[in-house]
């Protein structure tokens, strides 16, 4: 069953395949709304790829994958409308430019934009001010981050902020549309133990507390999520069958061997030289391009 408030993430045989070999594949998750996936795996085994594959910002290859009902790649578009990236690098990071205040300025007047139906874009404008206003404060409590108790309150720039600050900082960004789905990439890079620990009890508190569902890449699962593997040594990993595409036994990283095994590092995590035009894609579709 699926949920007005998190999304349902089943996939079965899921792939895919970029000009030198396999990002992931074989990728089998079975997640009721609300859950919290961990998707583990070392930094090259197409991670990052699998975030976006499911979140609608990269077309599938093959196997069968329903977000919150919608199937994929069918439904890619309304995909991307019920999920939100938090931090994923080269796709949807934080301006150290900007300060807190100027990032949330800017998510509120898109959301009011183009997150609102026809209907509530003809409300009159202060009352979708106040609306947005609302949604800022409520996403703004869920990520536990308050700007007042910066140092310089909401003018601090993000390149002043910790690692944690960041991270609660881009969640609230993300749950600002109410998506229905939370994307998080390298959730507990360059954390201590106990900034790991405290990230994941932010994130479970999110799914917890708002019945989104929360997927999150990472080293090292935690206990007490949806595990989800990438990478060669993945339970029931398969490689590609033998024809024209599988390479010899000597091909670089990022192609597969001649006996149908994908490689350890079938693509580059964030896609930059693999999946360069999906990549591009990707940074379409969170208006970044």
């Amino acid at each position: 069953m699926d949920s007005p408030h998190g999304a349902a993430v089943v996939t079965e045989g899921f792939g895919l395949k970029g000009p030198r070999g396999w990002a992931f594949r074989a990728i089998d998750i079975d997640a009721a709304p609300g859950s919290l996936i961990a998707v583990e795996g070392a930094s090259g085994s197409g991670r990052t790829c699998l975030l976006l594959a499911l979140t609608g910002r990269m077309r599938p290859s093959e196997g069968r994958c329903e977000v919150g009902g919608l199937p994929l790649p069918r439904r890619m578009a309304a995909v991307r409308k019920i999920s939100a990236l938090g931090p994923v690098p080269s796709v949807s990071e934080l301006d150290p430019a900007l300060t807190v205040a100027e990032h949330l300025r800017e998510r509120a007047l898109l959301q009011r934009r183009f997150g609102v139906s026809v209907r509530r874009l003809l409300r009159p404008r202060p009352g979708r001010a106040a609306e947005a206003g609302a949604l800022v404060r409520e996403a703004l409590a869920t990520a536990g981050f308050d700007p007042a108790a910066l140092p310089k309150g909401d003018r601090t720039p993000v390149r002043a902020l910790e690692r944690m600050e960041c991270l609660r900082l881009s969640l609230a960004l993300a749950l600002i549309g109410r998506p229905r789905l939370i994307a998080i990439d390298d959730a507990d890079l360059k954390l201590s133990d106990t900034e790991r620990a405290e990230a994941w009890r932010l994130l479970r508190s999110i799914a917890d507390t708002t019945g989104t569902t929360v997927l999150a890449v990472c080293s090292q699962a935690p206990g007490g999520t949806v595990v989800v593997r990438t990478g060669a040594l993945a339970p029931g990993a398969r490689g590609p069958a033998a024809g024209p595409d599988a390479q010899s036994p000597s091909a670089p990283h990022g192609t597969d061997t001649a006996d149908g095994r994908p490689t350890d590092h079938s693509t580059t995590d964030h896609g930059t030289t693999d999946h360069e035009g999906k990549k591009a894609d990707a940074f379409a579709e969170t208006g970044r391009a």
